[in-house]
């Protein structure tokens, strides 16, 4: 009796089928069943990187969850302006790393609870209240942010696939092409002007700016946490997904972008 096994691109297609209704399937259906999510995730991808710097401890985990709760309950709190800020600072120093070609001390425990709760933890709150408008949770300001960045990798895939020849990144990432990223960037501004006339929440030229930071940032954090991956000498993050690796790898781009994307949100509109 013959076996048959299932072709890697088919894997990856239906992995991501389900890994997609599930998290838009959570957007739509209420805040809650979107924070629930976000908090699975966001507690996955702690653990993930964790095993890329060689990290063990429960405090970022706890940090998450607190901060969570209370953010939850005071969406406009004041102290929202520090974790944005340290945050995007994180965000700055983690590109300078990348162009530095310097990783984190092994020796170093101290830096690596300080990188893993900016870096992740942070994030995953901010994009926990990315969504709400006047305090109220709007899921097409998420559901459209989605979007443009699933436009964007499909495209930069696309593009760099069948057009691509200069090297984007070889060092770390030696895949993804210049052509590949234009193409990505492209697509996803045509995408956000569908989205501004059909969802009317912000303009045309918010929309293509939003574009930008999820396209060129997100793509950013794609090569930074393929940096760690190279440090860490490993292929994926995890293996959650089959065809993709682990949920840190899906979501690394969107990680990256979402503090960009809540100072012009929620600062700058």
């Amino acid at each position: 009796m013959k076996i048959y096994k299932m072709s890697p691109l088919l894997t990856r297609s239906l992995s991501g089928i389900v890994y997609v209704t599930i998290f838009l399937s959570a957007v739509l259906f209420s805040k809650f069943t979107f924070i629930a999510l976000v908090s699975i995730f966001a507690i996955c991808c702690i653990f993930e990187f964790h095993k890329l710097i060689l990290f063990k401890n429960v405090m970022p985990y706890i940090v998450f969850i607190g901060l969570t709760f209370f953010l939850v309950r005071n969406p406009t709190s004041k102290i929202i302006i520090p974790i944005l800020a340290l945050t995007l600072l994180a965000s700055l120093q983690l590109i300078y790393r990348l162009y530095s070609k310097t990783k984190l001390q092994s020796s170093r425990l101290a830096e690596k609870l300080d990188i893993s709760i900016r870096y992740i933890v942070f994030s995953f709150c901010l994009l926990i209240l990315l969504p709400y408008q006047n305090g109220e949770y709007e899921s097409l300001i998420l559901i459209s942010i989605l979007i443009l960045i699933w436009v964007n990798d499909s495209f930069a895939f696309l593009v760099g696939k069948n057009f691509g020849k200069n090297k984007l990144f070889q060092s770390v990432s030696p895949k993804k092409t210049i052509e590949g990223f234009i193409g990505g960037v492209l697509f996803s501004i045509i995408a956000s002007v569908i989205i501004a006339y059909k969802t009317e929440l912000y303009s045309v030229l918010d929309w293509v700016i939003i574009a930008l930071i999820t396209s060129i940032i997100g793509s950013i954090g794609d090569l930074v946490e393929s940096n760690f991956k190279r440090h860490a000498a490993v292929k994926d993050s995890g293996n959650i997904m089959p065809g993709h690796g682990g949920l840190l790898d899906r979501l690394d781009s969107l990680i990256f972008a979402i503090p960009f994307l809540y100072l012009y949100i929620h600062y700058i509109i």
